[in-house]
């Protein structure tokens, strides 16, 4: 097992081999080397959470279809740009919609999305290099909260719902590997929790940049380049919206609402009692995402809302690889290397119980700087689990830290693809990322070593008794 951790890693790592054939790759080697067998290997790649991942893709590539990301982008912008011209709202509005959009999509998605968004607004002010003007420093500092703003904002709103970013579905994933007689972690148990936290962490994204790239004075700069007029001119031509676009927006709203209510609380039992527990989160995904199919979208007879080609764009890159931590999580576990493994972290058993969550969240969050978050969590959560045992403490106290850590990856452009997105724009240096990244991660290392042990036990995040 550990030759072929070595083996796909070393693949995976300088893209040697495409990543979704390096994701594959465990279905002939752990057969080969004699860790599992080829049934129990294939199953790891098609489950409840893949379900709820393909659900959610094709959703996703339907609001992107009918340009409604757009439109929402347009119209919350147009509600913060107000007169006289204030940078901190504006940046606050791009922000909350950048997280909003990555509560439902995947981060990288969510930043492709809104980057347009952002630099349309940035394209209104005068450049440094093309403008004959003296360019006011207040421009060049809000351009960069703008880009940062748009990226770092994609991850926090991510870590809210189990949809928003791959780390959270191996996590969940593997709890449900490695722990199949415990209750599975849900779509609301896993709101209630993430949502605070990553309201938190925004709310001090948006100070930290207000701090370092807002100044007093910056709307007054600005106000000379930016007006509601290219926003409203942007948001006319789209036009009114449409019968699709309507339905489209439905179906995701009840996609929304039936994730929300399947399991409510311990004393009121949602819709999922119903089915005694057999519908899971990625049921709903897939029978919502069915109806796409279904819905004639009024725009051409015998059209439906969406078809097979327009699904033809479907990451199945992020598919496979979700499938491929499953898989290794399964085969670090049954070949007895994580046993191995978390004797290498043994020092985190004498820890105290406070300093649990900060060491682990720290620890993750600094191998993800250099490696993918999904990657990072695929090979530190199985230790974490191993490790919790040992301490017999809950093994979410461990494994929730280490997953939202992996999400951490701020410092450097090469942390994740959403991170080159905003570094190619040309707004942004690595010194802004450092400086910037580093306070964002510092914060959210505090807050989540807060809310573990206190909101957690809310969600039965708690000790063994």
């Amino acid at each position: 097992m550990l030759g072929v951790l070595v083996w796909i890693f070393a693949w995976w790592l300088p893209e040697a081999v495409p990543m979704p054939i390096t994701s594959m790759s465990p279905l002939f080697l752990f057969p080969l080397f004699g860790i599992t067998s080829a049934d129990d290997v294939a199953s790891s790649y098609m489950d409840d959470v893949i379900s709820l991942v393909l659900g959610s893709f094709i959703l996703a590539l339907a609001v992107e279809h009918y340009n409604i990301h757009r439109r929402l982008a347009l119209n919350i912008t147009l509600v913060f740009c107000v007169e006289p011209l204030n940078a901190p709202l504006l940046l606050l509005g791009i922000c909350a919609t950048t997280a909003f959009v990555s509560m439902w999509m995947h981060n990288v998605a969510a930043v492709v999305m809104m980057m347009p968004v952002a630099t349309g607004i940035l394209q209104r002010l005068p450049s440094s290099s093309s403008s004959t003007e003296m360019v006011p420093p207040a421009v060049g500092k809000f351009c960069r909260a703008m880009v940062l703003g748009v990226i770092y904002s994609a991850a926090v709103g991510g870590m809210s719902t189990l949809t928003g970013t791959g780390v959270n579905l191996i996590l969940v994933g593997m709890w449900k590997s490695y722990f199949p007689e415990a209750d599975p972690i849900s779509f609301s148990q896993w709101f209630f929790f993430g949502f605070p936290l990553a309201l938190c962490i925004f709310v001090t994204l948006w100070g930290i940049l207000c701090v370092m790239y807002c100044p007093n004075g910056s709307g007054k700069a600005l106000s000379p380049y930016l007006h509601k007029s290219h926003l409203k001119r942007e948001l006319e031509m789209l036009g009114p919206m449409s019968f699709a676009e309507k339905m489209v927006l439905s179906v995701f709203g009840g996609l929304v609402v039936l994730w929300m209510t399947r399991n409510i609380t311990e004393d009121i039992p949602g819709w999922g009692c119903v089915f005694d527990g057999r519908a899971g989160d990625g049921t709903v995904s897939v029978m919502m995402a069915t109806l796409l199919f279904i819905i004639p979208n009024n725009i051409k007879k015998g059209e439906k809302l969406m078809d097979w080609d327009k699904c033809k764009k479907l990451p199945w890159n992020i598919v496979l690889l979700l499938g491929a931590g499953f898989a290794i999580a399964d085969g670090v576990r049954t070949s007895g290397l994580a046993e191995v493994f978390s004797k290498g972290l043994v020092f985190l058993e004498t820890a105290p119980y406070w300093a649990i969550a900060p060491t682990v969240c720290l620890i993750a969050a600094t191998i993800t700087e250099f490696t993918s978050n999904n990657a990072t969590t695929t090979l530190l959560v199985p230790l974490l689990i191993e490790i919790a045992k040992t301490m017999r403490i809950h093994p979410l106290l461990l494994m929730v830290p280490g997953a939202i850590g992996a999400q951490f990856a701020f410092l450097l452009p090469t942390g994740t693809p959403s991170n080159i997105v905003g570094f190619t724009t040309g707004h942004i240096e690595i010194k802004d990322m450092i400086k910037t990244g580093l306070a964002l991660k510092i914060a959210g290392t505090v807050f989540l070593s807060v809310l573990m042990p206190t909101l957690g036990i809310t969600i039965n995040f708690h000790d063994y008794s």
